[in-house]
């Protein structure tokens, strides 16, 4: 096995882990578990989304949560950010980094956003150039690249392209999603190995859910590759609103216990992310991570 020394773990729980909850956190949780985070040592967490309130009411309060966490100096805070209008709310609170998303297959970008593929493109090319030119760095979610719930497989020749897109409309980093957790690690190294042929492997990270119990084997799988940036999310949170099916993320507290086995460095603290499950734990019951299950035998 060929592993990298260090790995870079990005939380996603304050967003892509709270997205799909229905009884909403309150604010002050939030961001006291936002600074929870921060305190355990990561260097990038997504706290949020800039969608309309209409569409997403558990993340309405995104302006709210940005203006009131304690920023840490050497941690990224980036939010999910839609369209103009989101990009606009998102500069008022200073994000650091603004995400764009697009899913590889029709009928879930339809879905997810309500309009096709190729008239999403326009849309966050718009958000990346202003994101740019207000001295943003730009991350770019591409969904569904393992499967889709609404067409199967996913096309390679279809993922290809819009990675070329986004990194050519100023996108700094692509987050490589198996958004309904579909794969398995022979078909990450295969659609690792495929995009390593066109795109260097700092420009990409995995985003793995645990549907069917693989994520932390898929991980493996491409870190063999070399791909050493990986989204995770606390307790295991999240899931798809506009994917039938899908259950959390990969639990960021198993993914440390995996790697810390190993001997590969993240510089997080695990006693302390394991304190900050237990503490959404508290308004968010259904944590799937073994490590919390561990932890309250």
């Amino acid at each position: 096995m060929n592993f990298p020394p260090k790995v870079t773990i990005k939380e996603v729980g304050p967003r892509d882990g709270l997205q799909n909850e229905h009884e909403l956190v309150p604010l002050d949780a939030k961001i006291d578990w936002i600074n929870m985070l921060s305190d355990s040592g990561f260097s990038y967490i997504e706290i949020s989304s800039f969608v309309h309130p209409k569409w997403i009411p558990q993340l309405k309060d995104a302006k709210e949560v940005a203006k009131g966490i304690k920023r840490h100096p050497d941690t990224t805070y980036a939010a999910l950010v839609p369209n103009q209008r989101g990009l606009e709310r998102a500069l008022e609170v200073n994000i650091d980094e603004v995400c764009v998303f697009i899913s590889a297959s029709e009928t879930h970008n339809l879905k997810n956003v309500n309009k096709s593929i190729a008239s999403t493109i326009p849309v966050i090319e718009k958000v990346a150039e202003e994101a740019t030119s207000n001295h943003k760095t730009v991350r770019g979610y591409i969904s569904t690249v393992f499967g889709c719930p609404y067409e199967g497989e996913t096309s390679i020749d279809q993922v290809l392209s819009l990675c070329e897109k986004l990194l050519e409309m100023g996108v700094e980093e692509l987050s490589i999603g198996d958004t309904i957790g579909v794969a398995d690690p022979l078909q990450v190294e295969k659609v690792t190995t495929a995009l390593l042929n066109y795109f260097p492997k700092d420009k990409l990270a995995m985003h793995f859910h645990n549907t069917r119990g693989t994520a932390l084997a898929n991980v493996l799988s491409a870190m063999n590759l070399g791909i050493a940036k990986f989204d995770s999310a606390v307790g295991g949170l999240g899931g798809c609103p506009y994917a039938k099916g899908a259950t959390g993320n990969l639990a960021t507290e198993d993914l440390l216990y995996m790697l810390q086995r190993m001997g590969v460095k993240t510089e997080i603290n695990i006693e302390k992310v394991n304190e900050a499950a237990s503490f959404i734990a508290r308004y968010v019951p259904t944590l799937s991570s073994h490590q919390m299950k561990l932890l309250n035998n």
